[in-house]
């Protein structure tokens, strides 16, 4: 879909959603930032929830959640959310991790939509870079009248377990930028979405001060038109222009990271029965070893962790599928020796292959 050309509405739309497979490169890829894991985590922290078992069998401690250099594939993401919500267990999550968030969460982006010099453009720049704050929906924006506009949000894979949660941190959290530019006056006219009301619907409502639609046909906020006219006090021309430029060479680095991540992990795919080393894997992608290295060193990955995870997510299939032996799975990983493999997958996951068999095996 494009964007409409209306001048009060020149946001460009995102890239198509919709796909899930456990190969696809977008679902895989390390190259989200971890911002709302960062949230959830800081949340459980204080309800004295653990937060290291939401991130077993990932190589990623509670400290590099709140690092900004660190990188989540949307998978990662997924489990993650699936785990905190277990352990948290609480109606309406996703709501109170929006409404934890302000300005300052959105860092570099956050301060782009700040300077800018109308709210309009602020929401312009906050849809044309939602990659690099770590949204984890795809939005893109719509006039569908002269005197309304409306934020969409569309999930990038069919995951209805964590459905509620995205949308309601997603809108929540724009809630709360859109009252940090424009003041505590906004109020959105309508809230849309597609799952069916859950027990705590009164807390939207309390939350948004808006009329709330369940079962609708898309999940989208809508806003008067007037809204984008308004000028921000915050406004600074300089300091737009640098963070502007900053948003876009972070923009342009997560896609180039997202292209070798990709490829990394596509050829390790490909090969893992053939445990090939880190030299080969530059070789397949014609890059020197430490290019490479700097590349994935730049999203914190290690090449040892992330073939680890790959080699791990495959076992832990063949397990659950039960049609092949132990010492066979270890072929299919790379292990010629099914000890060695024993001791690597008991490295990996705490467990023995046999227990993880026996007791059920989950990737969530």
């Amino acid at each position: 879909m494009s964007a409409p050309r209306n001048p009060n509405a020149p946001f460009a739309a995102p890239k198509a959603a919709s796909r899930i497979a456990s190969t696809d490169s977008h679902y895989t890829a390390a190259v989200i930032p971890t911002t709302i894991l960062a949230v959830l985590a800081q949340l459980a922290d204080t309800e004295g929830v653990a937060v290291e078992p939401w991130l077993a069998g990932f190589g990623i401690t509670r400290a590099q959640i709140d690092d900004a250099s660190v990188r989540v594939s949307y998978r990662q993401a997924n489990i993650i959310i699936k785990r905190a919500q277990r352990a948290i267990s609480r109606p309406g999550l996703g709501l109170q991790v929006g409404a934890r968030q302000s300005t300052g969460t959105f860092g570099i982006m956050g301060l782009a939509m700040m300077t800018a010099r109308t709210f309009g453009e602020a929401i312009r720049i906050g849809i044309e870079h939602a990659e690099i704050s770590g949204a984890l929906m795809d939005v893109e924006f719509e006039q569908p009248s002269a005197h309304e506009v409306a934020l969409i949000a569309r999930p990038r894979f069919a995951e209805d377990e964590i459905l509620t949660f995205l949308c309601e941190e997603l809108f929540a959290s724009t809630l709360q930028l859109a009252r940090g530019l424009v003041g505590p006056a906004f109020k959105p006219e309508r809230l849309e979405l597609t799952y069916p009301a859950p027990a705590h619907a009164a807390d939207y409502r309390k939350q948004f001060d808006c009329e709330i639609r369940f079962g609708a046909s898309r999940n989208r906020l809508i806003v008067a038109a007037r809204w984008l006219n308004e000028r921000l006090a915050t406004h600074h021309p300089v300091s737009a222009q640098q963070a502007l430029a900053l948003c876009r060479d972070q923009a342009a680095q997560i896609k180039r990271q997202s292209e070798i991540v990709a490829a990394v992990e596509r050829i390790l795919r490909h090969r893992l029965a053939e445990r090939p080393s880190f030299g080969d894997i530059a070789a397949s992608l014609n890059l020197s070893e430490r290019t490479l290295r700097r590349h994935l060193s730049a999203v914190g990955r290690i090449y040892r962790e992330m073939h680890d995870q790959l080699r791990t997510e495959r076992a832990l299939e063949l397990l659950s599928a039960g049609a092949l032996s132990i010492a066979d799975i270890g072929s299919e990983v790379g292990y010629s020796d099914a000890r060695e493999f024993r001791r690597a997958f008991k490295r990996w996951t705490g467990r023995s292959p046999t227990n993880a068999r026996s007791t059920g095996v989950s990737t969530d």
